[in-house]
């Protein structure tokens, strides 16, 4: 039995998201317990309650050596306001983890991947079990814990680390003490609701904080709000243009981003977990 604790470094989620998520995992997954943490369900404005409950409920689920996986419950925005303060808290049990998210909680992942605290691992989160597209995705991450791989990003080889990130999140992450060191790793980035004009600067500030990398590769760009003029490129014409500047080897598209098609990436070289 596999236990999976979760909890909402951002934005809350619904009994009903909690409930949905639930049926899926006794209906499909018996090698599977999820537990949600309570702090799940509490509002503090923006905030699945204050930043002080959430880097509780984290530091809880993550040092609590019944639980062999943190599944982060929705990003949103949030989890950088705690992720420092989070990895400082970090017990032995917390390192033998895997912690699993994406979106807005790609700070998190990137403050303990730095610190080499557990296994982290791009994947959608429970909130998308919402919907029957988004399932699927959800399924990919379950399977993926129990030891399947057929829903890996399919470009990853095995032998180059590699990474995937929200782009603004991994922009805002460049530059501060959350950063890794991704010297030799593929970088995979996605974006949803933002300007392509805000993309192509996003791309200025990351690709000149990313000069020893392996390469990068480009997930979906979605939900791109209509400007007053058309920006002139493509999400993946800005991503070009970038990495030929700054002489980072662009290496084609992954199958990453804020859809039902979202697939899983270990950080590093990491496999998965072994089925119990």
């Amino acid at each position: 039995m596999t236990n999976i604790a979760i909890c909402a470094p951002a934005t809350p989620i619904t009994r009903d998201h909690a409930r949905t998520l639930e049926e899926l995992v006794a209906a499909e997954f018996p090698q599977h317990r999820v537990s949600f943490h309570d702090q799940c369900f509490l509002r503090a404005g923006h905030f699945a309650g204050d930043d002080l409950a959430r880097l509780t409920a984290f530091v809880e689920c993550a040092n609590d050596p019944a639980f062999d996986v943190v599944w982060f419950a929705k990003g949103g925005y949030g989890s950088n306001r705690i992720a420092e303060a989070a990895v400082m808290r970090m017990n032995a049990a917390a390192r033998a983890k895997t912690f699993v998210g994406f979106s807005d909680c790609g700070y998190l992942l990137a403050a303990l991947y730095k610190a080499g605290v557990g296994q982290c691992v791009h994947g959608s989160m429970p909130v998308s079990a919402r919907s029957e597209r988004g399932r699927e995705a959800v399924r990919r991450v379950l399977r993926w814990i129990g030891g399947d791989t057929s829903g890996v990003e399919p470009s990853l080889d095995g032998t180059t680390p590699a990474v995937a990130f929200n782009l603004i999140t991994l922009a805002m992450v460049a530059g501060t003490p959350m950063m890794p060191d991704l010297s030799g790793h593929v970088v995979m980035v996605e974006e949803v609701s933002e300007h392509l004009y805000a993309v192509d600067r996003l791309f200025f500030h990351l690709a000149g904080t990313l000069p020893r990398v392996a390469g990068l590769r480009l997930g979906a760009v979605t939900a791109v709000p209509e400007n007053y003029v058309e920006f002139g490129q493509s999400p993946e014409e800005i991503a070009r243009y970038w990495c030929d500047r700054t002489g980072i080897r662009y290496l084609g598209r992954a199958e990453i981003g804020h859809s039902p098609a979202n697939r899983v990436v270990p950080f590093g070289l990491a496999s998965p977990p072994s089925a119990s």
